[in-house]
């Protein structure tokens, strides 16, 4: 079935407030969390519960391709559509990986820090692969540079090595909630700082830093 077939069909547990959606409510949006983090400079908060339910219904829609009859026009249409949503699933997966390899130290700091479980970036099977990764590049760089180098200077400095993400750079939004009074901080340090009001439904180019909040909390969405 495509998803105007189970338009119908609830999940429950996967609203952040905890209402229950539909499967197509819940593939709307795991595609936003997409688009947000291809568009974002940083590692968005995963999105597990979205993911899940998505792997959950690709199975079921699975189920009920076997009991299509062969010659069944609606099959290919059928199998389409879930090759569209293996798409959606493998690519916010896979840009997830490779900023999580990229920022690995610095995700792993800021995880560390981070006292409230609400608002962790990294899903648990992401932290252990952060982990993981961060060990073996800091072995593969004792091993292969470290050693070869005068003792006092073979320390790891996590510092040094830790890529940060570019939280100053532009980003494309759309508003879905009008905000009043964002300030945005002159970067030219001339003091020239400037206050607008986000106008529900504008779209606008903004530095991400000063939106970060907001595309947390759900009120804007990067385009």
């Amino acid at each position: 079935m495509n998803m105007s077939d189970v338009e119908e069909d609830i999940i429950e547990g996967s609203d952040d407030d905890g209402e229950v959606m539909t499967a197509a409510e819940v593939l709307q949006k795991l595609e936003e969390a997409w688009i947000t983090e291809r568009m974002s400079p940083t590692l968005e908060q995963h999105q597990s519960e979205l993911v899940d339910c998505m792997l959950d219904q690709i199975h079921q829609m699975s189920q009920n391709l076997k009991r299509c009859k062969k010659h069944d026009f609606r099959l290919a249409i059928h199998k389409m559509e879930i090759d569209r949503i293996r798409y959606v699933l493998s690519s916010y997966l896979r840009v997830r990986l490779e900023k999580i390899e990229k920022f690995a130290h610095h995700l792993l700091d800021k995880e560390a820090s981070q006292t409230d479980e609400a608002l962790l970036v990294l899903s648990p099977q992401e932290a252990a692969y952060a982990k993981e990764y961060a060990s073996s590049l800091e072995s593969h760089f004792q091993n292969v540079v470290l050693q070869h180098v005068p003792e006092n200077l073979r320390t790891f400095d996590r510092d040094k090595m830790s890529v940060k993400p570019n939280m100053d750079g532009y980003v494309f939004l759309k508003v879905k909630q009008a905000t009043p009074g964002i300030l945005l901080e002159d970067d030219t340090g001339e003091g020239r700082d400037e206050e607008i009001d986000l106008k529900e439904g504008s779209q606008y180019l903004i530095r991400y830093k000063p939106i970060m909040n907001l595309l947390q909390s759900g009120a804007v969405t990067l385009i």
